[in-house]
């Protein structure tokens, strides 16, 4: 059907960017509101306010404070708001390509660390968030277990799993070994740069998989 004269056509793809760059600048705000402010001042009224949306806006779109919050983690889980999983991300294709166990063990310690670099902060307060950023933690925890898992299943698949490993109590000392908690309290609290992080965090790696 022809277009109706003096209409422009429907542009699919121009309506999709507008529509990411308000998420990004509304998830902007409320990261910001979040840290100058703390969790009960980033109302969803103030964070549309600073993003220069309505608050329909940000409920249509996120469908209230919880999802605000998850997607904030995701984004800075990521890095970034490309819509790509992070098992099919570059440090993790990396991890997966990697003939040499040992290695695969040193760049999976360098992608966990390059995470906990960015989300730390935000754990910390989403920690004293009340039920949203609870859930949002338990939700992060688990989809972290899945990553665990999957690098061990990988490891055996290969035959690089320590012989006689039981997969599910290997995945359950990587997953403890791997959390944000501990990741503070070597860096924040003893003092530990990221390089003697990741050194660690491979060997013991090493030691417990391998």
């Amino acid at each position: 059907m022809p277009s109706t004269p003096g209409r422009k056509p429907y542009d699919s793809t121009r309506r999709a960017a507008a529509a990411r760059r308000t998420r990004t600048a509304v998830v902007r705000a409320f990261g910001e509101l979040l840290v100058a402010d703390g969790f009960k001042a980033a109302t969803i009224r103030a964070v549309a306010d600073r993003a220069g949306v309505s608050a329909e806006t940000v409920y249509k779109t996120f469908g209230g404070k919880e999802g605000l919050v998850k997607a904030l983690w995701d984004i800075t889980l990521a890095g970034d708001d490309e819509p790509v999983a992070m098992l099919d991300r570059e440090q993790a294709r990396e991890v997966l390509a990697a003939d040499e166990p040992a290695r695969k063990m040193w760049l999976f310690a360098g992608a966990v660390r390059a995470i906990h670099e960015r989300v730390t902060p935000l754990a910390t307060l989403l920690a004293q968030a009340g039920p949203e950023g609870a859930a949002v933690l338990a939700t992060g925890e688990q989809e972290r277990r899945v990553a665990v898992r999957a690098l061990v299943d990988h490891l055996a698949d290969r035959g690089a799993l320590r012989a006689g490993a039981d997969p599910v109590h290997a995945t359950d000392a990587c997953w403890a070994l791997t959390t944000t908690a501990l990741f503070a309290k070597l860096t924040v609290e003893a003092g530990w740069d990221g390089g003697a992080y990741q050194r660690w965090l491979a060997d013991m790696l090493t030691a417990t998989l391998l």
